[in-house]
């Protein structure tokens, strides 16, 4: 019986997420448990369902409620939670119930480019936009600010000056699929 049981948050496409189901399916000590999404069309659920993974929709009130997420995650038997493209702010009584237990990934090198809004293709703009030379990803503890939790592994890449938005956004998409299940597992495994 596998003995971590990790629960990912997402709200979308679950690119993100599809890389860390693919990771654990075989994993013989830590396993996907479940999924919450608080879309109920995120294509991310057909895929969860694909892994036979518990898949619960919430919505944004319900997710906004630090009791509902606990009481997700205790009957779930949940050990870690992994955000993968989740656009909810956590709430503080959450994350002080799961202290070093929830873990998040940005696109971008933090503190660059982090915060409010800052998500996605909005990341790549800005980071486009101030002409920056070098871009990446942040694995991260969600505390109580986006973004700002204590850094658990950053990975870089170059940008050139002929790259576009889009080339920076599928630079940094590899970096994702190279990195982030990696460092999720050596995390939980510290």
């Amino acid at each position: 019986m596998k003995s971590i049981r990790l629960a990912i948050f997402a709200s979308g496409n679950g690119t993100t997420a599809e890389l860390l189901l693919k990771h654990f399916d075989k994993n013989k000590s830590i396993s996907i448990a479940a999924l919450m999404t608080n879309n109920p069309n995120a294509k991310v659920i057909q895929i969860a369902k694909e892994y036979d993974v518990d898949v619960e929709v919430s919505d944004n009130e319900e997710v906004n409620n630090a009791n509902y997420l606990i009481d997700f995650c205790k009957k779930n038997k949940i050990h870690f939670v992994v955000l993968a493209g989740y656009l909810r702010k956590i709430p503080s009584e959450f994350i002080a119930h799961f202290p070093r237990r929830i873990i998040n990934i940005h696109p971008s090198l933090l503190p660059k480019y982090g915060g409010h809004g800052m998500y996605g293709m909005h990341v790549h703009e800005a980071v486009w936009q101030q002409r920056e030379t070098k871009t990446g990803i942040s694995i991260h503890f969600v505390d109580e600010e986006f973004d700002h939790g204590e850094i658990i592994a950053q990975h870089g890449c170059d940008i050139d000056s002929e790259d576009s938005v889009q080339s920076i956004r599928q630079k940094v998409q590899d970096l994702e699929q190279r990195y982030f299940a990696i460092e999720v597992e050596k995390t939980i495994k510290r």
